[in-house]
């Protein structure tokens, strides 16, 4: 339960777009496992780079550019502590986790070969299949699938059962995006290891609800993205272990990632700049820093009881509407804040775009986990997702929306 000192009102007062109406109604946001709502402090610190200090990063004498670089490079640290990374130079920014996987499955995948063989599993998101697959096709590797179960968790008999010598490299995530499951992944990353395996741990789904400690798990790679943690959109982070990158090639060329330049030959730049070619998002970089500050200034343990409490509610008055169906693990414990569920008989969209005119605004689909909605038989599901600037009254709207919804369709 959440302690005294979690004020939710004045958490809420952090948050300018909660102010505003939807279609007449009050904005009842539970969509935030696609993207989170953005804090003032967070806001803020986008304006001030672009009226105070824009400039581009790490290559001006001038003042500007030696401001927003420090300003860039403090924001790195924050994120390197905030992860437990050893070195900040092991935190590599990117446009999200989406890039950052694809940088792993272009650079690090490079290194595999026919007759190799990569785990991946049937709880993820397009983004962390699509590479493999891509990279599986240029590589001559096979990718095999660690299957799900009717519970909404990995098969992880079958895991330990096909992990192998073979096993070149896993990819799975932290936190299912379409059913809230928390994967065991510090079972998976010892199991990974002891076959000579690199994992990779896609962030994305628990970074705002979990915070992780890369050293204490000892994860090969791990990827988030800003706009998942009160961030902005178009930045997100790849943690790598430094003996990883200092491996790989770069996978893009340009300005910033390199020493020196000749038509003749190219020398690459140290890390993190190795991996990070062009002008990157400067402001997003900061912004994420800044964001960071302030879910800490609330606290990742207060926050999580919080945000449990409220799927429990939400669990518990579900239950009332009438066909409702629940998908993914049924403890709430077992998972994070999101409430995957259908009505039977009524179509996701149907219900989604209903609830809209309403105020209520949640995700309707297949959420980029067809292989999911396949294993259940179901084109797709409702999906309402918490966060902490959520409340008990929202989700006793949303359930009085919903009652009402089912009753109009039906």
């Amino acid at each position: 339960m959440a302690s005294a000192t979690f004020n939710i009102e004045k958490i809420r007062k952090d948050f300018p777009i909660l102010q505003r109406k939807v279609n007449g109604k009050d904005l009842v946001y539970f969509d935030n496992a696609a993207t989170s709502q953005t804090p003032k402090l967070v806001i803020d610190s986008i304006v001030d780079y672009y009226e105070n200090y824009n400039a581009n990063i790490h290559r001006g004498v001038h003042s500007l550019s030696q401001e927003a670089t420090d300003a860039y490079e403090q924001a790195r640290i924050k994120i390197q502590k905030h992860f437990n990374a050893q070195k900040s130079n092991e935190i590599i920014f990117t446009s999200g986790t989406t890039h950052a996987i694809n940088l792993v499955a272009n650079s690090y995948g490079s290194f595999l070969k026919r007759g190799d063989e990569v785990l991946v599993s049937a709880l993820e998101h397009h983004s962390n299949i699509v590479p493999w697959q891509m990279m599986c096709e240029m590589t001559g590797a096979e990718m095999k699938v660690i299957p799900m179960l009717e519970n909404g968790q990995l098969d992880m008999d079958f895991f330990h059962k096909v992990i192998s010598p073979k096993t070149k490299m896993v990819f799975v995530n932290h936190v299912s995006n379409a059913l809230g499951t928390i994967n065991p992944i510090q079972k998976m990353i010892d199991a990974a290891h002891q076959v000579g395996a690199r994992i990779l741990i896609d962030g994305a789904q628990a970074a705002p609800h979990i915070q992780a400690d890369v050293q204490a798990l000892d994860v090969d790679f791990y990827t988030v993205s800003a706009h998942k943690i009160c961030g902005p959109t178009g930045v997100g982070v790849l943690y790598a272990k430094e003996e990883l990158l200092e491996q790989m090639p770069p996978y893009q060329g340009g300005g910033e990632m390199i020493a020196e330049v000749s038509f003749k030959n190219t020398t690459y730049a140290g890390l993190p700049h190795k991996f990070e070619a062009g002008t990157p998002n400067i402001a997003g970089g900061i912004a994420f820093g800044v964001a960071l500050d302030y879910m800490h200034s609330i606290g990742f343990e207060e926050i999580e009881a919080y945000e449990n409490e409220l799927l429990t509610y939400a669990t518990e008055r579900i239950k009332e509407v009438e066909g409702v169906v629940i998908y993914g693990p049924e403890n709430p414990k077992d998972k994070t804040a999101v409430l995957s569920f259908n009505i039977k008989g009524l179509h996701a969209y149907d219900i989604g775009t209903i609830l809209d005119q309403m105020g209520i605004a949640l995700r309707t689909g297949h959420h980029c986990a067809q292989p999911i909605m396949e294993f259940y038989k179901i084109p797709g599901t409702a999906r309402a997702s918490f966060s902490f600037y959520n409340t008990k009254q929202e989700i006793d709207i949303f359930i009085k929306a919903l009652k009402k919804t089912v009753s109009m369709l039906s």
